[in-house]
């Protein structure tokens, strides 16, 4: 009650301050952005966050991704809790979206609804960059450092403990989708 008498008197200059303050944040987040966000190295695939759930207040994450010519993601996969934008910045990957082939090149945006199936692989000639961005933020650096210690051990990548992982960071694993 307290709270709703002074917005009353003070309304427009808390409104003011409070619009100032989120703007700081909001700036100081993208200026943060990248401090501290080491590559993180899954077999061939390279990913830097450029924004965590803590800079977003959960609202999203935000990571480029490097795949090298002929690399491919084994796993299909699909994931209820968040939806997934891919934004093609270099190259071209393929990604495979409920068994339908779709090609994503710079200025190309791929919208992934959650629980839908999907996977991708670069099937051109030279490497490609996309940026990711997870709605809300629950998926994190975390999963991509616990699947980088079962594909980079030594040997071939197991394949169960990978879906292990999976599974602990809200994916789903999926038969191959062709």
């Amino acid at each position: 009650m307290d709270v709703h008498v002074m917005l009353e008197k003070n309304g427009q200059e808390l409104l003011v301050e409070g619009l100032s303050s989120l703007r700081r944040l909001e700036a100081r987040a993208m200026m943060d952005a990248t401090a501290g966000n080491d590559v993180i190295r899954t077999g061939q695939i390279e990913i830097r966050f450029r924004l965590q759930a803590a800079q977003t207040a959960g609202r999203m994450t935000m990571f480029e991704f490097l795949v090298p010519a002929g690399a491919r993601v084994p796993v299909p996969h699909s994931h209820d809790a968040f939806d997934e934008t891919v934004y093609g910045l270099a190259g071209v990957t393929t990604w495979m979206l409920d068994g339908e082939a779709v090609r994503v090149g710079p200025g190309d945006v791929l919208f992934i609804p959650r629980g839908h199936v999907h996977h991708f692989a670069n099937l051109d000639t030279e490497d490609a960059r996309e940026l990711s961005v997870i709605v809300p933020g629950l998926l994190g650096p975390e999963y991509f450092r616990e699947v980088a210690a079962v594909v980079n051990a030594a040997g071939p990548p197991n394949i169960e403990r990978v879906m292990e992982v999976m599974r602990r960071h809200g994916l789903r694993p999926a038969p191959a989708v062709t």
